[in-house]
């Protein structure tokens, strides 16, 4: 399971998400064997809308436990999951030997009915944790949002809903993506203040081209700071210098999340293992 880090060093991890074609399961392989090299304390594997990818998703995730030798940590979503499906789930995840998960509310399928949708078993993240946990020893994380979720009606009810997923046992949180560090420092401030005391892994996306700025973003509910703007609007037009400009924006929020004390980054790899593999020599080597 994972362990999170008691010396006060910076915990670094990562995201990877499955290929959507079954043939293209190698190339996510192949990313990960690079990614292993830096020895991440974990790799997160997304789960797709409703289920769509969660035999990969645990196909990925035993990869990274049992051949990469890095801890795993698999997306779990209560959109489209009832009681059957997340007890077979955890069965197969235990017998593949991943034991760290990432319980999500997750995003509703296009395939999925309004009544449908208003009718899951499971509503939220929330309802998830109790029945994890009733499993056996496992170490279950969560999300949060540095601004604030998409559809929540204000700060304050964002913070309540939080600190009462956290308090039903929760070992960590991953905050979605943001651009700004100071958003993420008055975050912080907010929680702990709130009694929320579990460890915050700092979620960062390297934008390395113009074009991510689109439903990644959109669906996130992160702002893009006018420095940011501005850089894609310099940098949009050629590949090479975007991508540059993108990864050195990434390398100076992580360490100014760094010397600002985060306990962890995690990297939204978009299975990129150059940029990714770059970051980590600016910023952790």
């Amino acid at each position: 399971m994972i362990r999170e880090r008691k010396d006060g060093s910076v915990a670094f991890s990562c995201e990877v998400f499955p290929p959507k074609r079954n043939d293209d399961i190698y190339e996510i392989y192949k990313t990960l064997d690079s990614i292993k090299l830096l020895k991440p304390d974990f790799i997160s594997v997304t789960y797709g809308a409703g289920g769509s990818n969660s035999k990969k998703t645990a196909q990925i995730a035993a990869y990274i436990q049992n051949i990469c030798d890095v801890e795993a940590l698999a997306h779990l979503t209560a959109v489209g999951m009832d009681e059957n499906g997340l007890k077979s789930l955890l069965f197969e995840l235990k017998k593949k030997g991943v034991r760290n998960v990432l319980a999500l509310r997750g995003d509703r399928p296009k395939t999925m009915t309004e009544e449908e949708y208003e009718n899951r078993y499971y509503r939220y993240a929330a309802d998830l944790i109790p029945e994890i946990r009733g499993t056996g020893d496992m170490f279950v994380a969560g999300a949060c949002y540095p601004e604030i979720h998409p559809e929540s009606p204000s700060a304050e009810e964002d913070l309540k809903h939080l600190k009462e997923k956290v308090d039903l046992g929760l070992d960590c949180l991953i905050t979605q993506m943001f651009f700004d560090n100071d958003t993420f420092y008055r975050f912080i401030e907010r929680i702990r203040k709130a009694g929320i005391t579990v460890p915050v892994h700092a979620g960062i996306m390297p934008i390395t081209r113009a074009n991510q700025l689109g439903t990644s973003v959109s669906l996130s509910g992160s702002s893009v700071p006018l420095a940011l703007s501005l850089l894609i609007a310099k940098y949009s037009d050629n590949a090479e210098d975007m991508k540059k400009a993108g990864i050195e924006y990434a390398v100076n929020q992580i360490n100014d999340l760094k010397a600002h004390g985060v306990e962890g980054v995690h990297i939204y790899t978009m299975n990129k293992a150059d940029v990714t593999m770059e970051i980590y020599e600016e910023t952790f080597k």
